[in-house]
Order: structure tokens, then C-alpha cells, then sequence
């Protein structure tokens, strides 16, 4: 598989999981990463930058619960229609992150 298959193939896997979170449910860059198999937090973060305008990219968090700046007041409306638990305008990690038992994902 060439570099740009294997990035392609990233991707996709990448948009994959994001697209089954449930709502008020997220997942961190680094589980993510950890889900597919390879790639580390940066490369998921990566992909959600070029190409997560698609999917419900509020879902993927920092470990710590936050978000860039610029899409924190976006992600808010997000999390409070969804029912997200949040504390401190941060997602509330350990009570929100998907099991990682979820069988859609």
C-alpha cells in the first residue's frame, strides 16, 4: 500500500469512528488512535482538522475535555443539546467517553 493509500485508508478509519460516538458520548484523539490500530493523537487530530467538518467532530476531545479555542463556543451549543456532561466548559472525560465495549464502533 503507497503513502498515500495508507493516509487515505487513516482517514477514512479515523471518520469511521467518529461517525458512530452516540450523542452526549465522545472519544479522545488518543483513544481514537488506539480504536484503529495506529497513528497517535496528532495524526487523528490531523484528520479532524482537514476532514472532519463532515461528522460530528464536537464528539472527539483532548484528553483533558477541552478543544481548540476557535471551537469551543460551537462545540458547547453541541454538547449541551446532546446532553454531554461537561464541568468548567470542559467535557466531562470519565463520565462521557464511549465504552470501549460499544459494538459500533
Amino acid at each position: 500500500m503507497g503513502g498515500s493509500e495508507a493516509a487515505e485508508d487513516f482517514t477514512e478509519a479515523v471518520l469511521r469512528v467518529v461517525e458512530a460516538i452516540p450523542p452526549g458520548r465522545v472519544l479522545t484523539y488518543g483513544l481514537i488512535a488506539e480504536q484503529i490500530g495506529r497513528g497517535g493523537p496528532r495524526q487523528v487530530g490531523g484528520v479532524m482538522a482537514r476532514d472532519g467538518h463532515g461528522v460530528p467532530w464536537w464528539r472527539v476531545v483532548r484528553a483533558d475535555g477541552s478543544l481548540p479555542a476557535h471551537l469551543v463556543l460551537d462545540a458547547q451549543r453541541e454538547w449541551q443539546r446532546e446532553g454531554t456532561p461537561v464541568t468548567r466548559g470542559r467535557v466531562d472525560v470519565p463520565q462521557a467517553v464511549v465504552p470501549p465495549d460499544v459494538g459500533a464502533l
